[in-house]
């Protein structure tokens, strides 16, 4: 292995796999699949949650443009459906079987590896390895979007500002208006905002 930074190694010939959106309360969950060519160059390259929006935008453009990559979801009913968890790991794996390189060895950020696929679990591997980084960066970049556009089409949940995060501003809209059909009613507080008599009104 070679060293990209200080912080970040390269694995010859690896895909990085990430996800995004675990924690949120709303929309789907994000993952990506990344193998960075040798010889490419991301200057910057670091976990997403280190990077600006602006620095991971950019991040991201170029990760498109250079490497060998794929992105995948699983929806707001899965999640509900099978727990975020395993919700998670199903986007992880459409987006490594929509990348179609089975021989590659996988790196795969966290405590487990999706069922179905050989690789390795790392954890906080989205500091240490530049194919996981660049996935984490990808995954980010793409729910952000998604985000944007839900809230265009939810308008008054403020998604464009907290991308469905449990902020305290969020956490009272939702009391407020009830969960939209984007929220995961499985999640606490959509659950119990579904109980409250004022919810929606």
């Amino acid at each position: 292995m070679r060293r990209l930074t200080p912080a970040l190694q390269r694995v010859p010939g690896a895909v990085g796999v990430d996800e995004a959106g675990r924690g949120p309360l709303a929309g789907p969950v994000v993952a990506a699949a990344v193998l960075v060519p040798e010889g490419v160059d991301l200057p910057g390259l670091n976990d997403s949650k280190r990077l600006s929006p602006a620095a991971r935008a950019t991040l991201a453009e170029t990760i498109r443009d250079t490497c060998r990559w794929a992105v995948a979801e699983a929806s707001v009913e899965e999640i509900d459906r099978l727990n975020i968890l395993h919700a998670a790991l199903l986007a992880m794996r459409r987006a490594v079987e929509s990348l179609n390189l089975p021989e590659a060895e996988l790196l795969v950020d966290g405590d487990r590896v999706p069922e179905g696929l050989r690789g390795r679990a790392v954890v906080k591997g989205d500091a240490s390895y530049a194919c996981i980084a660049a996935a984490s960066v990808l995954a980010k970049e793409h729910r952000d979007r998604i985000m944007l556009r839900l809230a265009r089409e939810h308008p008054g949940y403020g998604f464009e500002r907290h991308f469905g995060y449990p902020t305290p501003e969020h956490l009272e809209l939702l009391r407020r208006l009830g969960p939209s059909p984007v929220h995961r009613r499985s999640f606490a507080p959509c659950r119990d905002a579904l109980r409250l008599p004022n919810a929606g009104r």
